[in-house]
This record gives C-alpha cells, structure tokens and sequence, in this order.
C-alpha cells in the first residue's frame, strides 16, 4: 500500500467517524428539541429539568451539522478523488479554524470589547423578556443556579424587566444566597455586606471568565487538541489534492 493510498484510507475513515458522530449528535439534538418528554423519560437522571435539555438541544443540532457537512465533504472528497470536494473540506476547515482564533482573542485579548458586545445585545433583552418569556426566564435561571451569578453584568440587568415589575420590584431568587425578597434595598448596600446578606453581585460573564482561567490548562489543553486535528485535517486534505493536480 503506498503513501497515497494509506493516507486516503486514513481520510476516508477519519471523516466517517465525523460523518456519524455528527449525525448521532445532530439526531439527539433534534429528538430532544422535538419531543423532550420522551428523552427525560429514558434519560431522566442526566438532566434535572426539560429547559437545560432544550438548551442543549440546539448546541447539538448546531454542531452535529458541521460535523455532518465537514465529514461527508472530507470522505466522499478522498473516496471519489474529488478535488473539488478536498478544496470545499480544506475551506470550511479553515473558516472554522479562523473563526475560532478569532473568538479566542476577543475574548482573550479583548475582554472588555467582548464584554460590551454581550452587554448591548443581552441586558436590553433580560429587561424586556425576562419574567415574560418562560424559556428565555427558565434557561436563565438554570444558567444562574449552575454558574453561581446573577444577570449577565450583575443584578442591576433584571431593573425594570417583568418580572422585576410583577414581583414588587424583587430580583431573581438565582441573584440570593439566604435574603428573601431579594429587593431593591441590596443596591443601597455595600459590596461587602451584599455578599455577605445574601446578594450575588457578580454577573455571569465575569464568573465564566473566572472559571476559564481556573481551568485554564485544562481548555488551552483540548483548544490546542482540537486545533492540531484542524490543522492536521487542512494538511492532508491539500496533499490529496495536490497529488490529484499531479495525476
């Protein structure tokens, strides 16, 4: 078996296994979205409530697609010998892969940047839809339960939303520690002593990018693991197609 051919094999099976774990991801993302009764009926102790299933769902259904697109173009292009599919497998690739340096140095390099993105576009819909939208209140709260924060920036994100207005102007029992109602009368209180009554000041965004450097190594590790199989795939896909131009 020559280089060529070991290496076209090596493709071919490398982007089958992609092909089916984005189908198998893309199926469960799907079935949870459609009918999550039945998923919590089979998986019930993975998962304490539907809401934090249908959020995942449609990060699956979302990646299970690339991964479905990239492995069919990777294996049907080294399978047929097919230069354009290599070249359309060796582009999304690379757009995958630039996007990713991109987002790691914006949040990074340009956390404040970052930072004022999200708040522009999240705070003015907590204000509007929290309370009122029960799948955006409910995700929110699961999210806040499970990162130990309060609103995107702090608890000042919920004034004026619905239900900071439909429950006499208390904030989200997520935002509490022991104080309840957690009221308007914390934001007179100082820092200190919020966090001590009760109060989380700190908002979600600042905790998440706490707990990235915490873990730092363990994410720098699985980036540098993902980027390297990019890069290996984006190397052999070229030398499939250069050896092809040569033929």
């Amino acid at each position: 078996m020559g280089c060529f051919t070991f290496i076209k094999v090596m493709m071919i099976l490398f982007n089958l296994a992609i092909f089916l774990g984005g189908g198998t991801l893309l199926g469960i993302g799907i079935w949870v979205s459609v009918d999550g009764k039945s998923f919590l009926d089979i998986f019930g102790t993975l998962s304490t409530s539907i809401v934090q299933v249908v959020n995942v769902s449609y990060f699956l259904i979302v990646i299970g697609a690339i991964l479905v697109v990239i492995g069919f173009l990777g294996c049907c292009g080294a399978q047929k010998e097919s230069k354009c599919l290599l070249m359309t497998f060796f582009s999304v690739v690379l757009i995958i892969f630039i996007a990713e340096i991109a987002a790691a140095v914006v949040v990074l390099v340009y956390t404040g940047l970052a930072e004022t993105f999200l708040t522009t576009l999240v705070t003015p819909v907590l204000k509007e839809k929290y309370g009122e939208d029960e799948a955006l209140t409910q995700i929110w709260n699961v999210t806040m339960n499970e990162v130990h924060c309060c609103g995107l920036n702090n608890y000042t994100d919920f004034e004026n939303s619905p239900w900071y207005l439909q429950n006499n102007r208390t904030f989200p029992s997520p935002c509490c520690k022991s104080v309840v109602p957690c009221s308007q009368g914390l934001r007179h209180r100082p820092m200190s002593r919020r966090s001590l009554s009760g109060c989380l000041p700190q908002g979600c965004f600042a905790q998440i990018l706490e707990e990235i450097r915490t873990n730092a190594g363990v994410v720098g590790g699985v980036a540098a693991g993902i980027a390297a199989l990019e890069v290996a795939a984006m190397v052999v896909s070229m030398y499939l197609y250069c050896y092809l131009d040569k033929k």
